[in-house]
């Protein structure tokens, strides 16, 4: 089983990391057997959010009496410190635990530092005294904001998408966190549901020090990833000639669906909307064609060009004129 270190923690995880996002979909029983079956399988990591709903507390019901033998982050997003002690109380209880391995500031629009005026960088301080938590990481998607963090000399782990969409700038990031000895753990691995082959992700992001986490919600999915632990992908010239043929197709200006961007104030969906040309051509399109996809993209017709969407976008996309073209190109699968 492939193992990684996280940086400056000295955390050892499995290359195949547990993102728990996803089990918020399912029922508890469900979510329960998936994350106990990661366990038996010899994931050692699990990373949560206090914003993913129950996935906090279906990780404490399957995994509490072992907490021991596992290794936990989980985030805030709170720009309060009574909001960060709030959500550090809670996901402590709901995760039955004493302490959080890794806690993180959870995609701030800035560097929590000390003496910003905010108190956070100092709460986080103040939560390590106290043996509540034993690291202090951050998550992002604004490139800016990741460098700072990781140049401040702030942080011991940074949470950042990374695949083999990636630019050169992203590549750049985790050298950056190799240089400085801060842990990447790496979200997004399969581009929010783009990248349909795990096992080219994964041969990918095994030539770079960074730690997947990959989001799991159905046993089918852990059974793949788990199957990595005792034949792990490599790198072959088939799998080089894919990526590049995939790169050509998608890199470039796509909405990545990280839903930042939300709420719409008429409604649009804009997290799958705006990357609908995609889906279409990735995935089954019967959902997406059916009564209800239809009239999820015909929200579009109401767009206001106020402009929110795009300022809140990470990537920088414009993002209204991205989702009248995905509506175009979504209306000639219609006919």
């Amino acid at each position: 089983m492939e193992m990684i270190r996280l940086g400056r923690t000295n955390l050892t995880v499995t290359k195949n990391g547990f993102g728990a996002l996803p089990v918020q979909r399912v029922g508890m029983d469900e979510a329960c057997l998936i994350l106990r079956k990661a366990y038996d399988g010899g994931i050692n990591y699990f990373d949560t959010a206090r914003s993913y709903t129950d996935s906090e507390e279906k990780l404490g019901n399957a995994l509490a009496d072992v907490r021991e033998n596992i290794i936990i982050s989980t985030k805030t997003p709170s720009v309060t410190v009574e909001g960060f002690w709030k959500d550090l109380r809670t996901s402590l209880s709901l995760l039955k635990t004493d302490y959080i391995d890794i806690y993180q500031f959870h995609n701030p629009d800035f560097c929590p530092k000390p003496n910003d005026g905010t108190g956070l960088y100092e709460a986080m301080l103040e939560a390590r005294e106290k043996g509540l938590i034993r690291y202090i990481g951050i998550t992002n998607h604004r490139l800016s904001v990741a460098t700072e963090a990781v140049n401040s000399g702030l942080y011991d782990t940074l949470q950042f998408p990374f695949s083999y969409l990636a630019s050169e700038k992203e590549e750049e990031l985790v050298r950056l966190c190799e240089e400085k000895d801060v842990g990447f753990i790496c979200m997004k691995a399969l581009a929010g549901g783009l990248i349909t082959r795990s096992d080219v992700a994964y041969a990918y992001l095994a030539q770079y020090p960074v730690a997947p986490i990959w989001g799991i919600q159905r046993e089918s999915e852990l059974d793949e990833f788990l199957s990595y632990n005792e034949n792990p992908p490599a790198m072959t010239k088939e799998i080089l000639s894919f990526i590049e043929e995939e790169r050509k197709e998608l890199v470039g200006e796509f909405c990545r669906g990280c839903g930042y961007c939300m709420p719409c104030p008429v409604g649009i969906e804009i997290n799958n909307c705006a990357r609908m040309s995609l889906l279409l051509r990735r995935s089954p399109t019967a959902g997406h064609l059916s009564e209800a996809g239809q009239a999820k993209m015909k929200k579009i017709e109401e767009c206001l060009n106020c402009g929110k969407c795009s300022s809140k976008c990470p990537y920088g996309l414009d993002t209204p004129a991205l989702l009248r073209r995905n509506y175009e190109d979504y209306k000639t699968f219609l006919k």
